[in-house]
């Protein structure tokens, strides 16, 4: 079954060539562009402990009220509507994740949906309360957040927080099975680049895979300049000047955010997610659900559907798949940084989900 729904579609090479097509209501999670979805990140809430200068105010910083916030079961809901439509991967994002009372419970229940792969990402600060009980309740694996490897700095850049309780929450989640754990910095040119060689030598010291990630206009005070962005293509060539790399097998230019790199030598190895200077639109799979119900499919565009209402109002399966659907069906060619016409989207990260 096909129904007819208002999304624009390019046709032929004149940018103003747009027509109607045909959504379909079975079959895979796919858009317009033929890129087909199986990767859905849920931030269970907009709430963090910490107050990172590349993600939240410091002071000032608003949230949902908790009515607005999606449940457990309304959570539940949405990912078994999404596995049945072919999502295989949910990763548990925020906020913080692990500030939500009862998430271990949340795991357990997503879980059983029979995921591929069920993975949270969290700043570390309660990861090795948890750990233990996440992967038994069937948590895969984490992506540990940590942006500096010097106590004072890492300090700062949180504002919060203390840089020897994420290292050791990181060895408690790998002896509790939560494997491979992977180490996300976020790259700021002036504030801790000089530090890539530090977490070359981490990255090669511990196994984990560090990935650089592109500093993005998702911040909460406004300060995101393109000047500050450190290129991922730069990293590449500064890390392999001295401990040269390949690129992984099946890694490269595929749905994943990042471009994995091995070190020759086999001592581990990195990952750059290229956001800014290199876009993987082309290849993009995820949507997002935000704490508040709202389904995205892009950080970057402003353009969503609720969910939380539908839920609330007793809507059937049918009727949250067709938004699901209708979100997809959406989704522009690119989030369209490097235009002229770019404007920083309303929701900053905190609010959408990492």
């Amino acid at each position: 079954m096909t129904t007819v729904v208002p999304v624009p579609v390019r046709l032929g090479r004149r940018s103003g060539d747009v027509a109607w097509r045909a959504m379909p209501e079975t079959g895979p999670l796919v858009d317009t562009f033929g890129r087909v979805h199986s990767d859905l990140r849920v931030s269970v809430t907009d709430r963090c402990n910490l107050r990172c200068t590349y993600c939240m105010a410091d002071e000032d910083q608003t949230f949902r009220p908790r009515k607005e916030i999606l449940t457990f079961d309304e959570i539940e809901r949405v990912a078994r509507v999404a596995r049945s439509l072919g999502v295989a991967a949910l990763r548990l994002t925020g906020g913080e994740p692990l500030v939500r009372a009862g998430l271990v419970d949340l795991v357990a229940r997503l879980a059983a949906l029979g995921f591929d792969d069920l993975a949270l990402t969290t700043n570390g600060t309660f990861l090795a309360r948890f750990a233990p009980a996440l992967a038994a309740a069937g948590l895969q694996r984490v992506n540990v957040s940590c942006d500096s490897l010097r106590p004072e700095r890492f300090a700062a850049i949180r504002r919060r927080g203390e840089l020897g309780r994420v290292l050791a929450a990181m060895d408690v989640a790998e002896k509790a099975g939560l494997r491979p754990l992977k180490v996300n910095v976020v790259l700021q040119r002036g504030v801790n680049d000089d530090e890539i060689p530090d977490f070359v030598a981490f990255s090669r010291a511990t196994g984990r895979e560090v990935r650089f990630i592109e500093f993005m206009p998702l911040d909460a005070e406004g300060r995101w300049v393109r000047e500050a962005v450190v290129a991922s293509a730069g990293v590449v060539a500064r890390i392999n000047a001295r401990s040269p790399l390949r690129p992984v097998e099946g890694d490269g230019p595929s749905v994943a955010p990042a471009t994995v790199y091995e070190f020759i030598d086999g001592a581990g190895r990195i990952g750059v997610v290229a956001t800014v200077t290199q876009p993987f639109c082309g290849t993009c799979n995820r949507l997002r659900l935000t704490a508040d119900g709202a389904v995205r499919n892009c950080l970057f565009s402003d353009e969503e559907l609720s969910v939380r209402e539908l839920l609330r109002a007793g809507a059937s399966d049918d009727e949250i798949a067709l938004v699901l659907r209708r979100a997809v069906w959406g989704k522009k060619a690119g989030h369209g940084i490097g235009d002229p016409a770019f404007s920083r989207p309303i929701r900053t990260m905190s609010m959408i989900g990492g």
